[in-house]
């Protein structure tokens, strides 16, 4: 579910090629599934194992991308916070 949640952030930024280079990954990647789901169509444990993956994939995925944001959020406020006052903590030591 990684890939589902990375094709759902670049669709929603209209990032057009990256979006098409995902969705051909997960098409590979869901007919490699299939081909083992429908080999061994009596598995439920297989099944309920897939799905608890895509569940724990989506949430630190999710997880990332929310954390990224709020990154770059506070990126942007500290150089606008700059900008306004017009000083620069560069080349100062510690």
């Amino acid at each position: 579910m990684i890939v589902v949640t990375a094709w759902t952030s670049v669709v929603s930024k209209a990032k057009v090629f990256k979006s098409g280079a995902i969705t051909s990954i997960n098409v590979l990647i869901w007919y490699y599934i299939l081909n083992i789901f429908v080999n061994d169509i009596n598995n439920w444990k297989l099944l309920v194992l897939y799905a608890a993956g895509c569940s724990v994939g989506t949430m630190l995925t999710t997880y990332f991308f929310q954390v990224q944001k709020k990154k770059a959020r506070a990126v942007k406020k500290l150089k606008s916070v700059k900008k306004v006052y017009g000083h620069s903590n560069e080349g100062a030591t510690v």
